[in-house]
């Protein structure tokens, strides 16, 4: 994998975690679950993710080793094959 690719796979995780943990945070502070604002959480949530990749691109990434361009550090299952 070049470290492009490798760099994109480690930003997406982390996006995707970070929208995950949006999305919980926004419908957990709801009452009952009938009064979560499912618009709301939507676009809070994919905010989120835009800002974790803005942040990405912007800074390094912990999780990329850069001894290692073919290795992505303790956030990723190993690939399947």
């Amino acid at each position: 994998m070049n470290s492009l690719s490798t760099f994109a796979r480690a930003a997406l995780v982390r996006a995707l975690r970070t929208v995950a943990q949006t999305a919980t945070a926004l419908i957990g502070s709801a009452v009952v679950i009938s009064e979560v604002s499912w618009e709301i959480v939507a676009s809070g949530s994919v905010l989120a993710g835009i800002l974790s990749i803005l942040t990405s691109i912007a800074t390094d990434l912990p999780e990329v080793d850069e001894d290692d361009d073919d290795e992505v550090v303790s956030i990723l299952p190993p690939p399947s094959s």
